[in-house]
């Protein structure tokens, strides 16, 4: 579990990016963290890490600080940056240097991952694509089997193929005990993947509830005409029609459209507040 209590963080003490955020995140859900780029999303996620530190408030993960960096904490989180840097090693060598660190690493789940992520086993990490490097650390990180695994931007780099494959190793390692948190501001990349959605914008939480939550509040749907009594968070033409995102107040079954609620929650905001307020799912 995460906890974050009151959080404040900025690059200049004169300038917060984020102010008395607070967040509740559980165990066994995969958490999608939505944002444009600068949004503040991998500074969210550094600050979980530990790489960086709160001026104010506090994050606890599993009851430990991040910050403290203590070992007992490292060997429960596996972050994984935008910019993945390897050594010039083998992986057989990485392997080995670096699996000690984590008690629960298995190692045939390592290979396993890696032939499904078509990644050469024999290869020299530094001579691979950026493309073929992250699927080596996301193969790797999955393979540490930590309670948390923080993943900022992790499909950048990843061709069609390897996205999907992306999405049924995190599918197949999820269970009640882990939580897994992933950054993007590629929404569509993780459709059909997520529980959970966080969306921050400029430092401010605007959205965090479940799948379930959000097409009970919100209807999906494609429309010759609007409705002049309804209550529209997000419209685009399309040639179908009107691709709208309405208030549900009819109760109807539609499929989560990640990129229109993205859209939706940024340019309207406010809206999103009120028709999410009764069950006090965004923060301000």
């Amino acid at each position: 579990m995460i906890e974050i209590e009151n959080l404040s963080f900025g690059y200049s003490r004169k300038k917060l990016l984020y102010k008395n955020l607070n967040l509740s995140l559980k165990s066994g859900g995969v958490y999608g963290l939505l944002g444009k780029n600068g949004a503040g999303k991998s500074t969210l996620l550094k600050n979980m890490a530990g790489t960086l530190f709160p001026v104010n408030g506090s994050i606890t993960i599993n009851g430990r600080h991040p910050y403290k960096r203590q070992p007992s904490f490292l060997e429960t989180i596996y972050y994984i940056a935008e910019d993945v840097y390897v050594p010039p090693l083998t992986i057989k060598k990485y392997q080995n240097l670096f699996a000690p660190f984590y008690p629960k690493f298995n190692i045939d789940s390592f290979y396993q991952y890696l032939r499904e992520l078509e990644v050469d086993a024999d290869s020299k990490l530094n001579r691979l694509s950026f493309g073929q490097q992250k699927k080596f650390v996301i193969a790797f990180a999955l393979a540490c089997n930590t309670d948390v695994i923080l993943m900022d931007e992790p499909t950048n780099g990843l061709d069609i193929p390897s996205k999907s494959q992306f999405r049924k190793l995190i599918a197949s390692v999820m269970n009640e005990d882990r939580l897994i948190m992933i950054s993007t501001h590629q929404v569509r990349d993780l459709e059909n993947m997520i529980d959970n959605i966080i969306i921050v914008d400029s430092g401010n939480l605007l959205l965090h509830a479940s799948v379930g939550n959000i097409t009970d509040k919100l209807c999906f749907k494609t429309v010759t005409e609007i409705p002049e009594s309804a209550r529209v968070l997000y419209k685009e033409r399309t040639l179908q029609g009107n691709a709208v995102v309405m208030e549900n107040t009819l109760g109807e079954d539609s499929k989560l459209n990640l990129e229109f609620l993205f859209n939706g929650i940024v340019e309207n905001p406010e809206m999103a507040k009120q028709i999410f307020s009764t069950t006090q799912t965004l923060s301000a």
